[in-house]
């Protein structure tokens, strides 16, 4: 009787409630986010993206017009579904370091952006265990950083250095059409570099 008195006197279901709420909104938030990267990371740090393998659709047989379709599908799936999803992968990390960074200089942080996720896609043709560790470096230190310090975020900032992409559209081009030759170069040179690798293994 006495415990239940106690109880009564310093709990309450509507307290809890209110203790809880932010706890449970946290965690989803966490759960959420670590999900998210943990899928996508791992996509930008792999030699082969996502193995469509278009030319199975080039039927069989060794005439010009077969080789000539066999070509534009490796183009297609190689120079630009992979670039375009790596450019992707980009705009994510160019939200999260509008987060992250203190400056409102919206050029240093496309080029941080840029030159972080060229660094994944060139480790991804050497060894993709260095690559996925560059991959998910930023988004966790940004959740390491949130769950530290939640004053540091501006939301209202990072929105402001956000809404100045539109005026950076030419650089934005510019990085698109670098992430295309980076991605042919690396392909290309992979593609004459690997036959002399399985040898030697």
């Amino acid at each position: 009787m006495v415990l239940e008195n106690v109880t009564m006197a310093y709990f309450s279901l509507g307290e809890a409630q209110s203790v809880t709420k932010p706890l449970v909104l946290f965690v989803v938030g966490i759960v959420a986010y670590a999900f998210f990267v943990f899928k996508f990371y791992r996509f930008l740090a792999s030699r082969d993206i996502f193995d469509l393998n278009l030319q199975q659709y080039s039927g069989k047989g060794t005439g010009f017009f077969v080789k000539l379709l066999k070509l534009i599908l490796y183009c297609i799936e190689y120079l630009l579904l992979f670039p375009l999803f790596s450019f992707f992968w980009f705009g994510i990390i160019t939200a999260l370091l509008a987060f992250l960074s203190k400056s409102n200089d919206i050029s240093g942080i496309l080029l941080i952006a840029m030159a972080l996720v060229a660094a994944v896609r060139i480790t991804a043709y050497f060894t993709e265990d260095l690559s996925k560790d560059l991959a998910k470096m930023l988004p966790f230190a940004l959740l390491g950083v949130f769950l530290v310090d939640i004053s540091y975020f501006s939301f209202q900032g990072s929105l402001e250095v956000l809404k100045q992409l539109p005026e950076m559209w030419k650089t934005i081009v510019y990085y698109l059409g670098f992430t295309i030759l980076l991605e042919f170069v690396l392909r290309i040179g992979f593609s004459i570099i690997s036959p002399f690798l399985s040898k030697e293994e």
